[in-house]
């Protein structure tokens, strides 16, 4: 069996510089990398602001689906990563709900100490298909 590999990347200069694709299509399936608020000259969007990170997050998911030509309905799996989960949980499920419409997904969401950048309050990882 052949395997069919095509990667996405957003074209940030940090890609390259930490060695990861913003995801990876192998038969069909995507994984999709953690996204977080960056606007495409790589820089952060929204500190300390739970819906200008979220809107912006969901926007570079957009961004990879598009990418591979797929929409939010091949979304199969999200992992939602916060920071401050008891004050920003109810923000973030209200623009994942509105984000995703009648679709809906399996997924997590956990609650973790930290990010990798300061003030990034939320990431969001994904699974798709074609």
């Amino acid at each position: 069996m052949t395997n069919i590999v095509r990667t996405f990347d957003h074209g940030v200069s940090w890609e390259k510089e930490f060695g990861v694709t913003q995801a990876y299509a192998v038969n069909g399936t995507i994984h999709i990398s953690g996204q977080f608020s960056h606007d495409m000259q790589g820089e952060f969007v929204g500190p300390d602001d739970i819906q200008a990170q979220t809107r912006q997050t969901l926007s570079n998911l957009d961004r990879v689906l598009t990418g591979y030509g797929v929409s939010r309905s091949n979304i199969a799996y999200m992992e939602i990563y916060l920071t401050n989960p008891q004050r920003d949980f109810g923000e973030c499920i209200a623009q994942f709900k509105e984000y995703l419409g009648t679709h809906r997904v399996a997924g997590t969401c956990l609650g973790v100490p930290s990010l990798v950048f300061p003030n990034q309050l939320i990431e969001i990882s994904a699974v798709a298909y074609t």
